[in-house]
């Protein structure tokens, strides 16, 4: 019995050495550029000569270098080949997988497809792809990088995880890779002085040169070329689509434009002049490339032109113009002007700014939980007291901010027609708690730079100007209004708070290089997950107003405010 014991021990040494040996050496292969195939030991066996392992313990069983290995080379050889159907059955959703490597090949018109593998980490395998677009006599090669991850389905097999983005890493679900005559003409755009805009030059306005050539290309008098593009899908034709979702602009045909990767034959373009600054737009994304996760909107109050929109990284979403954050602080600028015209507020009367207060069953305090004891309104909204506009929760009805939002500042209609995609902000009626969190810019209140910079442009100038990037006498498009002005007496309060909180308040700090004719108003939103706080921050000097919005960077009179400071002192 004791030999029999020692024998079923060197056994299963054996059969554990081989797969280890094995994985090893898959493990060499994958770090290389090569791809082998793999036969793998032990199957569904742990290799102990017991019973082979259940689906569910499979599925809870490390992947083994040499499972991911074989499983992506035997999904990237199918996929070289051809075999859309072979390489589909591979993945974890089979017929969304053979839908899209069928199009790769029917409608991007990609052939002679070589997939080189890199240097993986765990499950995932990164690829390079270099391929050939042809197109109606026309050809031109086409590289990209991608990646996969294997998984275990739900009987334990290693399969690759199916995602669009391993098509291509700029496709979403619903998106195709297509290649032909461009549906849209290509656009020349041109910034306020007629100088030539490219994402070269201003790499944040790339996303916004796609959406200017999706809205204008038919009328601005070019004629199409052919190209190799993603094809964005249609929000209309998504049954999933957020019926509630009220607040993106009419221009937001898709949530993003078609992007062009390649293109084959050059068409005609027709010139599409912009609001943008050069000067503004050259500081702003020399401002934000220096900062983390930072955005900023540059306007002209007067008119409501946009002069600069920059975003730290290009590459990412366009936080600047359709982001959607808390806004913090900055909310208390629509919030001061309701209680001002509702005389809950006077600038230089009484106005309560404790500790804490409690509203809807919440308790809310002050940063650092300071209080101003025997203050004015003037001393709250300058050190941004939070607990002097909670404690006005209880004399509102659920839907004041919503108007006042709506009806002064021109939030939250979905009708701003800026030129291109935006959110137009978010100012929901709500009740209790949220509703006194929506009064400090929390709750479901929701913003960008470009809303907020609209928002202290109103508060400036007493009117609402929709802001834009194309001038409306482009293509006869109507501008959003304000149904109503601000209070003439409520409009000069508001704009002498602001002035006083540049000066005097929290705002102080960051603009004091700057003189003149000045307001501003710092904010900073709490953010489930996060150790700081979004930092923001708005101002205006002259007839020029800015909003920036800095996420995870903390108090917004440290971070964001250099920033808005810095550049409206470069561009003057």
């Amino acid at each position: 019995m004791g030999k029999r014991g020692r024998s079923g021990e060197q056994n299963a040494m054996s059969k554990e050495t081989k797969v280890a040996l094995i994985a090893v050496a898959a493990g060499a292969v994958v770090a290389g550029v090569g791809v082998t195939a793999y036969a793998l030991v032990g199957g569904g066996s742990d290799g102990s000569g017991d019973e082979p392992l259940s689906p569910k313990e499979l599925q809870a069983r490390p992947l083994s270098a040499a499972e991911v290995a074989q499983t992506s080379e035997r999904f990237l050889a199918a996929w070289a080949k051809g075999d859309a159907a072979g390489a589909a059955a591979l993945t974890d959703d089979a017929a969304a997988a053979k839908a899209a490597l069928t199009s790769y090949a029917k409608d991007a018109h990609l052939t002679g497809a070589k997939f080189t593998p890199g240097k993986g980490a765990g499950a995932k395998v990164p690829f390079k792809v270099a391929a050939t677009v042809s197109y109606e006599g026309k050809s031109k090669p086409y590289a990209y990088d991608s990646e996969l991850t294997v998984v275990r389905d739900a009987a334990g097999k290693p399969v690759v995880d199916w995602r669009p983005d391993v098509v291509h890493p700029g496709l979403k679900a619903g998106d195709v890779l297509r290649a032909g005559e461009a549906g849209t003409p290509p656009i020349k755009a041109v910034d306020r002085n007629g100088g030539e805009i490219t994402a070269e030059k201003y790499p944040s306005l790339g996303s916004v040169l796609d959406g200017l050539r999706e809205k204008f290309g038919e009328k601005a008098g070019g004629s199409a070329g052919i190209e190799l593009q993603i094809v964005r899908a249609d929000p209309a034709k998504d049954k999933g689509k957020d019926k509630s979702d009220t607040a993106k602009s009419k221009d937001d045909g898709k949530a993003l434009p078609d992007k062009t990767l390649l293109t084959l034959s050059e068409g005609t373009p027709g010139t599409v002049k912009t609001t943008i600054s050069p000067t503004a737009q050259a500081v702003a994304e020399r401002e934000v490339a220096s900062r983390h996760r930072a955005a900023i909107v540059v306007l002209k109050p007067s008119t409501g032109e946009i002069l600069a929109a920059a975003n730290s990284n290009p590459q990412g979403m366009n936080v600047a113009l359709q982001g959607s954050l808390a806004p913090g602080s900055t909310m208390k600028i629509v919030t001061a002007s309701m209680l001002l015209e509702k005389g809950l507020a006077g600038i230089d009367k009484p106005h309560p700014c404790p500790k804490y207060f409690t509203s809807g069953g919440w308790k809310f305090q002050n940063v650092e939980e300071f209080e101003i004891k025997g203050g004015t309104f003037r001393a709250s909204f300058a050190a941004s007291c939070n607990t002097a506009f909670i404690s006005q929760a209880g004399k509102l009805g659920d839907g004041d901010l919503t108007k006042q939002a709506q009806e002064v500042f021109g939030l939250g209609r979905g009708n701003w027609q800026i030129g291109v995609p935006s959110f137009d902000g978010a100012v929901p009626v709500q009740s209790a708690a949220q509703k006194a969190a929506s009064l400090i810019g929390q709750g479901g209140v929701r913003m960008n730079p470009l809303n907020v910079a609209s928002i202290i442009a109103t508060a400036k100038t007493g009117v609402f100007k929709q802001p834009y990037l194309v001038s409306p006498e482009v293509d006869g498009r109507q501008l959003a209004t304000a149904s109503r002005t601000l209070a003439p007496k409520a409009a000069a309060q508001l704009r002498e708070l602001l002035a006083y909180t540049a000066t005097n308040g929290s705002a102080a700090e960051a603009m004091a290089s700057l003189g003149g004719d000045i307001g501003g108003k710092t904010g900073s939103a709490e953010v489930d997950g996060q150790k700081k706080p979004n930092g923001w921050f708005t101002a205006w000097r002259g007839d020029t107003a800015a909003a920036a919005v800095m996420q995870e960077g903390g108090r917004g009179g440290k971070s964001s405010g250099p920033l808005v400071a810095s550049v409206l002192r470069q561009i003057g």
